[in-house]
């Protein structure tokens, strides 16, 4: 079988989109693409410089080493992948064959070759992990608030004066604006004042793993074809004088023969347990017993990650036969994947899920994720990590906080109602009249955050395979979600570099309004 190449890579420069452009110096995309595709639109829109920052410092290749794929082609690719759903060999081949998504990656011409391996999209989400992608949410978070503040001071700016007719009016309008910029000289003295103010929402959901519904007999079945593998990896006939039976055929039969079934006994389930359970042992024991004829222990590193996998699974699976119970710490689900869990949601469709728990923050309409963890939590431990959280992004505590009731136990409302935090939820005891009454419909912004990530972006099926890569998988859904927010907030001050006119030629034209207007007043007046 060929070995996939991988040294189809972009090696084009990242060159930022605040660098000023030769006037006449046009692409071919510049003449042929609509402007108002959506990739064409997003791609004014995207903060690219904040973006490739985060992930330049985790490339450590300045001063040596060959320069690596472009960033924003990493970054880039990631979002179409979540944005569309698509796979890894699928997002690739779809930025092979479309010319508007080359575009968003910063490519200058279209190109028919392949940007990447898709097997680089592995080390992409490593490089990408959960304290990578919640910095980029930082930086996401401080754009959108100065660009608000700057959208608010243009606005004072460009709002025409209803007293350029009066003189005197004119003076005292000329002293108050004296007067407001000698408040707003001192910015800490303002930002001091500032104790308490936002709403933040908190909420906690599960991230299934794209892994097949886990019974015992199942397990227990994956368990043995993977010894036997192994014990077919270990035999030598210059080590061993005999290769140890397996009752392999037999194993088999007796398990399609309760498996294929529709309906089970639980006599028939113990039984089948009984003798996989039975045959596991004898494969376990036959791999240590052909490992004593080596001086070191032959596999490779997922040979020997299954090996200590399937050891305790068998363990748990004894435990759990013994006890005539199927619930065990730190169960196993998948020999595949054993860092996956299964978590009770309670939910009428889904009574457990099998993946990982995150605990999640929604901070002026933008998602955080404040908590990943692949064995279960109660949520109301971790309200008050959210709330300090909330205070070092923006230096300041939430004014009211919003949340389900897991998280309102007495130990967080002392805590809240000692920092002075309203908990907008519903009261211990009988119920009565409050202001405060959280009302149905209040956390529905961070509901929607959790539906518009499993159904349109993949939150509900976690394909990846490795610890590390899934949990990149989640976050980067998370900052997708954030970028989606931004951009849609404030279109018109991010497409403005759609248009080409200059800093001066801005002024110019706002002088020109502002006489027009001073004339009409005077009209007006007269």
């Amino acid at each position: 079988m060929a070995r996939a190449s991988k040294t189809r890579a972009s090696k084009q420069q990242y060159i930022s989109t605040n660098q000023v452009i030769i006037p006449g110096f046009e692409t071919p995309f510049h003449k042929h693409l609509n402007t108002s595709n959506r990739w064409v639109v997003l791609s004014a829109k995207m903060p690219w410089d904040e973006l490739v920052n985060v992930y330049q410092k985790q490339m450590n290749n300045n001063k040596t080493g060959a320069d690596g794929i472009n960033p924003r082609v990493v970054i880039g690719a990631l979002i179409i992948k979540h944005m569309c759903d698509l796979s890894d060999r699928e997002t690739v081949q779809q930025i092979q064959e479309n010319m508007y998504m080359q575009y968003f990656l910063g490519f200058s011409s279209f190109s028919d070759e392949e940007p990447f391996d898709a097997s680089l999209f592995v080390e992409f989400r490593k490089r990408l992990g959960a304290e990578q992608i919640n910095a980029i949410n930082q930086k996401i978070l401080n754009l959108s608030i100065a660009r608000t503040k700057d959208a608010a001071i243009s606005k004072k700016e460009d709002k025409p004066p209803d007293t350029l007719a009066d003189p005197d009016a004119q003076k005292q309008t000329g002293k108050q604006k004296d007067e407001d910029v000698a408040v707003q000289k001192p910015p800490e003295v303002q930002t001091a004042l500032i104790t308490h103010d936002g709403k933040l929402i908190v909420d906690a959901t599960a991230c299934p793993q794209d892994i097949a519904y886990p019974t015992d007999l199942n397990l227990l079945n994956d368990a043995r074809k993977k010894t036997e593998e192994l014990i077919d990896f270990l035999y030598s006939s210059l080590l061993h004088k005999k290769k140890p039976r397996t009752y392999r055929k037999v194993a088999r039969k007796l398990y399609l023969k309760t498996a294929q079934k529709k309906i089970k006994s639980t006599k028939e389930i113990r039984r089948s347990l009984k003798k996989q359970l039975g045959f596991l042992r004898r494969n376990i024991k036959n791999i240590h017993t052909l490992l004593a004829a080596y001086t070191t222990i032959p596999f490779d590193v997922h040979q020997y990650k299954y090996f200590l996998v399937v050891q305790t699974l068998y363990d748990q699976q004894v435990q759990m036969y013994k006890e005539k119970s199927h619930r065990i710490e730190h169960r196993i689900v998948s020999i595949h994947q054993p860092h996956v869990r299964p978590i009770v949601r309670g939910k009428t469709n889904a009574n457990v899920e099998f993946g990982a728990k995150i605990n999640v923050s929604l901070v002026n309409g933008f998602a955080f994720l404040e908590d990943l963890s692949w064995d279960a939590f109660n949520e109301g431990t971790r309200l008050i990590k959210a709330v300090d959280q909330y205070k070092i992004r923006l230096g300041y505590y939430p004014k009211e906080v919003l949340a389900d009731k897991i998280y309102c136990n007495r130990a967080n409302r002392s805590k809240l109602k000692e920092l002075g935090i309203v908990l907008v939820a519903k009261a211990l005891g009988r119920p009565r009249a409050q202001s405060n009454l959280i009302r149905p419909g209040q956390r529905n912004p961070i509901e929607g955050k959790f539906g518009q990530a499993k159904t349109t972006y993949g939150m509900n099926r976690i394909k990846a395979r490795l610890q590390q890569t899934s949990e990149s998988w989640i976050a980067t859904i998370i900052m997708v979600l954030n970028l989606v927010k931004l951009t849609g907030k404030v279109p018109f001050c991010l497409t403005k570099s759609l248009f080409t006119y200059s800093a001066k030629g801005t002024e110019n034209l706002k002088c020109i309004v502002r006489k027009l207007e001073y004339s009409y007043h005077q009209k007006m007046a007269v």
